[in-house]
């Protein structure tokens, strides 16, 4: 991945809409070209063009992170359930007090609390779960610092 590379992709976090011909004369190069390097950078998964929509807009009123703690030989199953479930948008394995995060979006605070008993406690290897309640969201960004 080059500077050029670096560049579309900045373009795309902002607007990922963008045309391929804005895209091109953004950044000084022929339309060809920027089909060109997007197909390899989707092609390869560097990059996916999403849409992002706002959680609350579409009725998801609670948000939050769970912290949960596993049986150490059960860490990769119980990633790959937490990961299937509908109301999962991220899961990630981590060091320190908590195995694994997942992030999860709800309607309400009560079909979370369901979601925790009903379908993150029981699933085999959670020892322990720790939910953080998301009050309010002061930033929501999907883009990653590019080098």
């Amino acid at each position: 991945m080059d500077d050029l590379d670096r560049q579309i992709i900045r373009i795309l976090e902002v607007d990922g809409r963008a045309a391929n011909a804005t895209i091109a004369r953004t950044v000084g190069v022929s339309e060809g070209t920027v089909r060109r390097r997007l197909k390899r950078l989707i092609g390869e998964k560097i990059i996916r063009v999403v849409a992002f929509p706002d959680p609350k807009a579409l009725g998801f009123e609670s948000e939050a992170l769970i912290g949960v703690q596993v049986d150490p030989d059960k860490m990769d199953q119980v990633a790959t359930e937490l990961a299937n479930l509908e109301n999962t948008r991220w899961v990630a394995l981590a060091t320190g007090t908590f195995d694994i995060f997942a992030w999860a979006m709800l309607p309400d605070a009560e079909k979370l609390g369901r979601f925790l008993r009903e379908k993150v406690g029981v699933i085999p290897g959670v020892r322990r779960t720790e939910t953080f309640v998301t009050l309010a969201i002061r930033k929501r960004e999907y883009s990653v610092p590019i080098a």
